[in-house]
C-alpha cells in the first residue's frame, strides 16, 4: 500500500464523518434545539431572581454563623505551626539538600 492510497482513504472518511455530522446538525436544528442552550421552561425576572439570591445569602450566613468557625466558612479552624517546629523543618531540609548536594 502506498502514501497516497492511505492519504485517498483518510480523506474518504473524513468527508463521510462531515457528512454524518451534518445529518447529525440538521437532525437537531429539526427537532428545535441549539448547542448550549438549556430550555427550563422558567424565565425569571430580575426582581425574582435577586429575591431567590438574597434568600440564599441569608441561608448561607445562617449556616456560617452556627459553625462559629474563624474562616466563617463552616470549615475545620485553621491550622498553625509553630516556630519551633518550623525551625525542626526548616533544618532538616538544609541537611536534605546538604546530603544532595554532597551526593552530586
Amino acid at each position: 500500500m502506498d502514501i497516497a492510497s492511505v492519504v485517498r482513504q483518510l480523506r474518504q472518511e473524513r468527508d463521510r464523518a462531515a457528512k454524518e455530522v451534518q445529518r447529525l446538525d440538521s437532525a437537531i436544528v429539526a427537532l428545535g434545539g441549539t448547542y448550549g442552550k438549556r430550555t427550563s421552561g422558567r424565565n425569571l425576572s430580575a426582581e425574582a431572581r435577586e429575591k431567590i439570591a438574597a434568600a440564599q445569602r441569608q441561608r448561607w450566613a445562617k449556616v456560617r454563623a452556627s459553625k462559629g468557625s474563624p474562616n466563617g466558612a463552616g470549615g475545620p479552624a485553621k491550622r498553625t505551626m509553630s516556630a519551633t517546629a518550623r525551625a525542626k523543618i526548616a533544618k532538616a531540609q538544609r541537611l536534605r539538600w546538604a546530603k544532595q548536594k554532597k551526593a552530586a
